[in-house]
């Protein structure tokens, strides 16, 4: 019996953490009669004037926001992480360690329309939001040592206001996530001489079965270890490490690439599109200013939950959490549907 990826399960190896995600293509076969979303539709208004992150309207903590006509960025006013805290006390016990933990949180409004996402802006308005993200960048990694820019878009990925925003969390230490890349892509570095992620590229413009998009500045693919439905990878072609590392035209490009991306994520079901996204590169601030990067190669991963429709997700429970992670559809099948989804004309357009 000879194996068909689409059809026989199997095991997918993640280079850059050293875990394994379980394939189950044969799963989409399976009747669903379990949770369905609410569809996710772009329907509120232009102007809300009970909503924080409006223009000119009061904030819980009574601070107002301003009259911005563009991006806009303030301290959250209940951030996660702060500066001036005391740190714990050290521990000779091994099974109860703790570190400190200091940094900063901000909010950073993409548009003062409530009614618009980043599939729905231009792409000037879109080049805007990626030009602050860089100033903010630019303030925060000299003092820390990681700079996390992340949007949680939809209710359905725990967004708790549905204005477009980010949000820009500043860490005193290395969080878990980029510290097992850290190690991984230095471990490839040191064995190759070159980066993962460069032949990663390489690998996938020469397979052309995963690509989504692709330009002389961007890749966007279903990773071959994927473990979200839909899930990409938007990496720099210009060896790039930090974010701002990126040239005029590559952000301008930048902004094309994640109109067009996002764009086809909300074509492909006929609804604004839920995702988790973030930056990945090179680690910041003082302890890592003058360390090799070489090894490391910029790029962002988007996370979206939906799985069948604009009504059915894929949930990360049971096995999920107590064995392994498990993915359903092939990321090639996947990659397919994000090509075949059109990019260029959102399904809201007249």
């Amino acid at each position: 019996m000879q194996f068909v990826a689409t059809e026989h399960q199997h095991r997918r190896l993640n280079p850059l953490n050293g875990q394994w995600v379980l394939v189950c293509p044969h799963r989409m076969q399976r009747p669903w009669s379990g949770q369905e979303e609410k569809p996710q539709l772009n329907e509120q208004p232009e102007f809300d004037p009970t909503n924080p992150l409006c223009p000119g309207v009061k904030r819980p903590n009574g601070i107002i926001t301003e009259r911005y006509d563009s991006t806009y960025v303030f301290d959250n006013d209940f951030p996660a992480l702060l500066e001036q805290v005391p740190s714990p006390p050290a521990s000779d016990d091994p099974l109860f360690q703790a570190a400190p933990a200091r940094g900063n949180c901000r909010v950073m409004c993409f548009h003062p329309k409530s009614n618009l996402t980043l599939p729905t802006m231009s792409v000037m308005e879109i080049r805007a939001v990626i030009d602050e993200w860089i100033r903010q960048f630019n303030e925060l990694s000299g003092k820390y040592a990681w700079v996390q820019i992340f949007e949680n878009k939809g209710a359905t990925m725990g967004c708790s206001n549905p204005h477009p925003h980010c949000q820009i969390w500043s860490c005193s230490f290395l969080p878990t996530e980029p510290q097992q890349k850290q190690e991984r892509l230095r471990a490839y570095y040191a064995t190759h001489d070159r980066p993962m992620l460069g032949d990663y590229m390489e690998r996938e413009l020469q397979r052309k079965e995963r690509i989504v998009i692709e330009n002389p500045d961007w890749l966007v693919v279903v990773p071959y270890w994927a473990i979200w439905p839909f899930e990409t990878m938007l990496i720099s072609r210009n060896n790039n490490k930090r974010i701002n590392d990126l040239t005029d035209n590559q952000r301008h490009n930048l902004a094309v690439t994640i109109k067009q991306l996002t764009t086809k994520y909300d074509n492909l079901f006929k609804c604004s599109f839920p995702y988790s996204m973030g930056w990945h590169g090179a680690p910041t601030g003082p302890e890592h200013a003058h360390a090799s990067s070489a090894h490391w190669t910029l790029h962002a991963i988007y996370y979206p939950p939906l799985l069948r429709s604009a009504t059915v997700r894929k949930f990360m429970v049971g096995f999920e959490l107590l064995a392994m992670a498990q993915r359903d559809l092939t990321p090639e099948q996947a990659a397919q549907r994000l090509r075949d989804s059109d990019g260029t004309k959102h399904y809201l357009s007249k």
